[in-house]
């Protein structure tokens, strides 16, 4: 039993609505890359490689949401999997760069088809210009909070 003006108001939360919008979104994602054999953070591990050549497995566990330890077993099926290559040995310091090899290219190039019809499909129904809108809205979410450690 809830008292009225306690809590966040779920139908016109739009923090609520983001999750929403980004569970659905992850949801038919992991659909249409598993039967490729891949998931959403396998995905997003190899799109970072092929933008971003040699990141470490901290950067690129940041840039997939995950934890480190989770990237590092990631990256072991990777290599496993003949997707990755990483050195022996750091270049410098004590990190390890990993980049694509042409087989985890060929996956990645099949796997971006179906994540863009996923994401064709999400927008179909806003016109250009509302979408343009969307973008820089959430941009600009993310940039205030960002911006604004520790809140309020």
């Amino acid at each position: 039993m809830s008292q009225e003006g306690s809590g966040v108001d779920l139908e016109t939360s739009i923090g609520y609505v983001l999750k929403e919008a980004a569970s659905a979104l992850r949801t038919a994602m992991e659909e249409v890359l598993r039967p490729l054999g891949m998931n959403v953070t396998r995905y997003a591990c190899l799109e970072l490689l092929a933008q971003r050549p040699g990141l470490s497995s901290a950067e690129l566990a940041r840039g997939a949401f995950v934890t480190r330890q989770s990237m590092n077993v990631l990256l072991q099926a990777l290599v496993r999997d003949g997707h990755v290559s990483r050195a022996a040995e750091a270049p410098v310091g004590k990190v390890l760069p990993t980049t694509l090899t042409a087989v985890g290219r060929d996956k990645l190039r099949e796997a971006t088809e179906a994540v863009r019809a996923v994401e064709v499909a999400m927008l179909s129904s806003l016109s250009e210009a509302e979408q343009g809108e969307a973008f820089r809205a959430l941009q600009s979410m993310i940039t205030s909070l960002r911006d604004r450690p520790g809140l309020p």
